[in-house]
């Protein structure tokens, strides 16, 4: 009897497991290959820097990463093998990029840059875009959206008389809108990147804003951040892995992983990069 269940489990439509996915979130601090571009008190890395960094990303072994302050495919082929990894950017010139390097045989849909997300986009540096892919694996589909969002205002009200609080509100609408559209659609998804900004606290606005707009399982709650622990212990997340949709029910139970680097002390933090990656795993059925 339990082989004749097991057998009609198997074959039950929809019941087979597809594709497992290991997704990745990774801010790599002023990756760019325009080294005389960089903001004077950032020096840029040497060749065993970088070095170093692709050996993490040999390492962390993700299918798909989505990647912050990446100056692009030529930047990102510094530490990503370009031989396994395709690159998505978005089409904009500045250092600090969102995009994606994905594992050479998935398929890939390009959607449109979410470029809302850029309330400045003709300042010199300019507030960065999203970057917007729907992947197929298994035959079922994962819309991504790789983000970096304004910087300065980790904690506390948005609603302050503070421009960058100010601008990470705004950018909070956007990211609302963009949810409640995958909502409608009844896609899987996923939001990925570095939000600067902690959802630890309770009745966090942004937080609030986002889920409000979708039901979203945030992969790092309750969870203190590794990566350049002090005496005191971790800090919170403010690279977060949002998943909505089908995604939620996709999650392998405790895969969340933070590759903390071997190296310690500011000046490694400087080389390298004031964040890990950060990475989950995903089983995806058949045919979804």
């Amino acid at each position: 009897m339990r082989i004749l269940i097991l057998a009609l489990l198997l074959l039950a439509p929809g019941l087979a497991l597809g594709a497992e996915l290991k997704l990745a979130s990774w801010n790599i601090a002023w990756l760019t290959s325009r080294t005389a571009l960089l903001p004077r008190d950032r020096a840029p890395r040497e060749s065993g820097d970088v070095a170093r960094l692709a050996e993490y990303a040999r390492r962390l072994d993700a299918d798909i990463v989505a990647l912050q302050e990446v100056d692009g495919p030529e930047a990102a082929a510094q530490v990503l093998d370009p031989r396994a990894y395709a690159f998505y950017f978005p089409e904009e010139d500045d250092l600090q990029r969102s995009g994606f390097a994905i594992r050479r045989g998935l398929r890939v849909i390009r959607n449109p840059d979410l470029e809302a997300l850029d309330l400045n986009p003709e300042a010199q540096r300019s507030l960065r875009r999203g970057a917007d892919v729907t992947v197929e694996a298994g035959g079922a589909r994962l819309r991504l959206l790789s983000l970096h969002l304004k910087s300065g205002c980790s904690s506390g009200r948005l609603e302050r008389e503070d421009r960058d609080c100010e601008q990470l509100a705004r950018q909070g609408e956007v990211l609302a809108g963009w949810i409640a559209a995958r909502r409608r659609e009844g896609v899987a998804f996923a939001l990925l990147g570095d939000f600067n900004r902690a959802f630890e606290r309770p009745e966090e606005p942004l937080w609030g804003r986002l889920s409000a707009a979708a039901p979203l399982t945030r992969v790092t709650e309750g969870v203190s951040n590794p990566c350049w622990a002090g005496p005191r212990g971790g800090r919170a997340f403010i690279d977060h892995i949002l998943l909505g949709g089908r995604a939620r029910d996709w999650l392998v139970p405790d895969s969340l992983r933070v590759l903390a680097y071997a190296e310690q002390g500011r000046d490694w933090r400087e080389r390298l990069s004031d964040h890990c990656p950060l990475s989950i795993r995903l089983r995806l059925p058949r045919g979804e």
